[in-house]
């Protein structure tokens, strides 16, 4: 079977907060295959959304991207990452409060793992944010997709008071900004 370039794909997994926001606009992103809600780096297997949220697993929300490498590098998503979140909030995405909200980057790969230091190093050079970044870098462990109410959830579910409020304006700025990325 012969296999072209843009069938090659790659994973990357993010937390930035509710995992609504960052779902909601990778999936408008040239490159990225399918963006998918779940939950990274906690203790307990196959957790559920309530358990998540009541900040005993461990786990982070995070967004799981399959991309396509020859159309959008992993430096860019991270670009993309680093613009739709605060990653100098510690343990929170301003209402969203707990350890469920952090800032990481589960790398997949040591040079996943090289890239992200690398970025959050010049922002940190460039004095991008006020306050220091607290964006973890670590490895992708006990991951699980989140249940289906949740995926494409902004999508599918627009007059959601949360995602009117908080969602919606968080996609504009982002369309605006990352216009020419956009499918």
């Amino acid at each position: 079977m012969t296999t072209t370039a843009t069938e090659t794909t790659a994973t990357a997994t993010l937390a930035g907060g509710c995992f609504w926001c960052i779902e909601s606009a990778f999936n408008q992103v040239q490159g990225i295959k399918l963006a998918t809600s779940g939950y990274a780096g906690g203790h307990t297997d196959s957790p559920s959304y309530e358990a998540v949220c009541k900040g005993d697993t461990g786990h982070a929300e995070v967004v799981q991207l399959t991309y396509y490498p020859d159309q959008i590098s992993y430096r860019e998503i991270l670009e993309i990452f680093f613009a739709l979140h605060d990653p100098t909030q510690l343990n929170r995405q301003g209402n969203d409060v707990g350890t469920q909200y952090r800032s990481a980057v589960f790398y997949h790969d040591e040079e996943q793992k090289a890239a992200a230091e690398a970025i959050i190093q010049e922002m940190t050079d460039d004095k991008v944010w006020p306050d220091p970044i607290v964006t973890e870098v670590v490895p992708l462990s006990n991951y699980s997709a989140a249940e289906d109410y949740h995926q494409s959830y902004f999508k599918n579910n627009p007059q959601n008071q949360y995602c009117a409020m908080v969602v919606a304006p968080k996609l504009a700025k982002f369309k605006k900004t990352f216009a020419e990325r956009l499918r």
